[in-house]
């Protein structure tokens, strides 16, 4: 795999710009939009996280700031850095970033599942509307397997994994260590 950019050491990840733990949530997306906009507009930044995971739809805001920023200011580099977990929508928001630009810590681990959905469904008048009901929750569940696989394959796209790889393990909960994610190509490196 051809690298464009400039392999980075753990030197360059002494003090990241943009620091983040915990449930990828609201509070999450808010204190990370606060660092990005004051973060420098030109060289390596840095991006932390650590997490068990949290809702996929405020990974792929935060992803889609990180996409808008690339573009935006071509002479920044917007680097992650996974440490410890990287689970479910921390791997969302992995795929977000170039893999040359994906780097995990030692003993990091990624966890890479299906999108979960719970849902009670209730049908009650005309037989019509109780079809137009079933429709709507099949058609939300279709609409979220074709993001979900958008995704899949942003995270493996130039990897050594296959989106047959991925789709048959996601359902189970896939757990990469870092040195594993790395031999795939699924990151640059392990620090």
């Amino acid at each position: 795999m051809l690298m464009t950019a400039p392999m980075l050491t753990p030197k360059d990840f002494e003090f990241p710009a943009i620091m983040l733990s915990g449930v990828v949530d609201h509070g999450m997306y808010l204190h990370f939009k606060n660092c990005l906009s004051t973060a420098p507009q030109q060289g390596l930044v840095v991006v932390e996280i650590s997490t068990l995971g949290g809702d996929p739809e405020i990974a792929r805001m935060m992803g889609e700031d990180i996409r808008f920023h690339s573009d935006f200011y071509p002479e920044r580099r917007l680097v992650f850095l996974g440490k410890t977990a990287v689970y479910s929508a921390g791997a969302t928001f992995m795929s977000f970033f170039a893999t040359e630009n994906r780097y995990l810590t030692r003993g990091t681990r990624l966890m890479i599942h299906e999108r979960l959905i719970t849902k009670n469904i209730h049908l009650e008048g005309p037989l019509s509307t109780c079809i137009a009901t079933l429709k709507a929750s099949l058609h939300e569940i279709e609409a979220s397997i074709a993001i979900q696989n958008e995704g899949f394959a942003n995270l493996i796209l130039g990897s050594q994994v296959t989106m047959e790889e991925v789709l048959q393990r996601a359902p189970e909960n896939w757990y990469l260590e870092a040195n594993e994610a790395a031999a795939l190509g699924l990151v640059a490196t392990v620090l």
